[in-house]
């Protein structure tokens, strides 16, 4: 499986895309959504209030997927996803989580891209655990490129104990 997971800033990689953990109105807000938004500067923001609402204040629903560019990133585009809070687990949590991946995916190849990197979807703010949010990605993502090894997936985590726990979860697949 064509598939890396690290320790770093997902706002300094060069890749095709980096994925956003970002709120349904897309207007950016704390931790790695934040971080992104100030890396590729106002004109993010700008691209994300011309997508189109499916509903007052809602640009991007939960469990799916919108695509810009990166601005002032490294990265070309920015796919921003909007995950689950965690409520649980028993509210459709793991199945909106993998619906965010598959999602980003999608618009990676409609855009004929090869490269990308996703942070911990959920695991901050929406409180989702994360050695169960990493069993749903490693399971996602080794049902998404098993037949398709012409993408470069990084999960990118901002610790070290996070990547364990991500690593874990992929080496047991």
């Amino acid at each position: 499986m064509p598939l890396t997971v690290i320790t770093a800033d997902i706002t300094q990689l060069a890749l095709d895309a980096i994925v956003n953990a970002a709120n349904p109105g897309l207007l950016g807000g704390d931790g790695v959504d934040g971080a992104i938004h100030r890396a590729a500067g106002p004109a993010l923001a700008q691209a994300c209030l011309a997508l189109p609402q499916t509903r007052p204040g809602v640009r991007c629903p939960t469990g799916e997927a919108r695509i810009t560019p990166g601005f002032g990133l490294p990265a070309r585009h920015v796919i921003h996803v909007v995950g689950p809070v965690w409520h649980g687990g028993e509210h459709g949590e793991p199945e909106l989580l993998a619906s965010c991946y598959r999602q980003a995916l999608h618009l990676l190849r409609a855009h004929h891209l090869q490269r990308i990197a996703f942070p911990a979807i959920s695991c901050g703010v929406y409180g989702y655990p994360a050695a169960r949010a990493a069993a749903v990605v490693a399971r996602t993502l080794d049902d998404e490129l098993r037949h398709d090894d012409s993408l470069d997936v990084v999960l990118c985590c901002y610790s070290e104990a996070m990547q364990a726990t991500f690593q874990r979860a992929v080496n047991a697949v």
